[in-house]
């Protein structure tokens, strides 16, 4: 399947049995097979399916095809958004439960950032040797990255966080790695609280090839899909017809087809923030982060 380099910013959910998965896969193969310059690619969420991609009407040919052959369920074809955060921030995790004979204690400290350009995700222990045993440290980035895929805003996976491992502690007795990971959980979501989250949507390089008569009608609609003009060429000597390259974001591309498929083409170019979309903490002035206490001296005792 072509599957590489696909960026998942289209996609449908697609409810089958387990046990016609692979048909489905299958039917998927062969449809890419026929048209290989289609960028699609199948990927499993649970128990659904998702068909993803790059082109509406890519996905929307596929889904035709394989309802001829298949009795799947298919959701509506979504955006695929995602979520960062803006600021820096620290926050704690504790996880103590006690319901006899044996607990379960598990502690950290982390602090969420913006990655480097370029870096998607990155995981760094900070801690000090013997703070935290390193059996435990894998268990804490899980519950990161579960986290992580849920989102923080809008239930979307985030990207673009370098998160660092400061501080914690554990008990000889009660701390195992599920008590770990769920301390890692409750220390990046309450991070991410107050690191300014922010949700970002796919944008589009679009070209528009239009008769210099219309091109006034089209770059005002290109204004209207809250787009940018980034250059307008001419397209033959005469200068009669313009191409118009400008940055559009998905959502409003797929609203309207007032331009018709044939004038116009497009390709993922990246993702930026989504405006008037409401964040945590209120106004849009950022939450500041809140450097928090390091951890006090803890007894066996402590250990609830």
């Amino acid at each position: 399947m072509n599957g590489s380099g696909v960026h998942s910013i289209l996609y449908f959910s697609v409810d089958t049995p387990t046990k016609e998965a692979p048909e489905l896969r299958r039917a998927v193969d062969e449809i890419v097979q026929i048209e290989p310059a289609w960028r699609v690619r199948v990927h499993s969420v649970g128990p659904q399916f998702v068909i993803c991609g790059e082109d509406e009407l890519e996905l929307q040919a596929i889904r035709e095809e394989i309802q001829k052959t298949q009795s799947v369920v298919f959701g509506e074809l979504k955006i695929g958004y995602r979520e960062t955060i803006r600021k820096s921030a620290e926050a704690e995790g504790k996880y103590i439960r006690q319901t006899g004979g044996m607990g379960n204690y598990g502690h950290c400290w982390l602090r969420i950032e913006p990655s480097e350009p370029g870096i998607d995700y990155a995981f760094v222990n900070g801690s000090q040797v013997g703070a935290i045993p390193e059996r435990y440290i894998g268990p804490i980035e899980r519950g990161v990255q579960n986290e992580m895929g849920l989102g923080i805003l809008a239930g979307y996976p985030m990207f673009n966080l370098k998160v660092t491992l400061l501080d914690g502690s554990y008990h000889e007795v009660d701390s195992n790695e599920m008590a770990f990971q769920f301390a890692g959980s409750i220390a990046f979501k309450e991070a991410a609280r107050k690191a300014y989250p922010v949700l970002l949507e796919p944008v589009m390089a679009v070209e528009v090839i239009v008769s210099e008569e219309f091109m006034g009608t089209i770059i005002d609609g290109i204004n209207a899909r809250r787009g940018r003009i980034e250059e307008i060429e001419n397209e033959d000597e005469s200068g009669g017809l313009k191409t118009i390259k400008a940055t559009v974001p998905l959502p409003e591309l797929l609203r309207s087809s007032t331009y018709g498929r044939p004038e116009w083409t497009m390709r993922f170019a990246g993702y930026q923030e989504r405006p008037h979309f409401g964040r945590l903490g209120g106004d849009d002035a950022p939450t500041p982060a809140i450097k928090p206490r390091g951890p006090r001296p803890r007894t066996d005792s402590a250990a609830a």
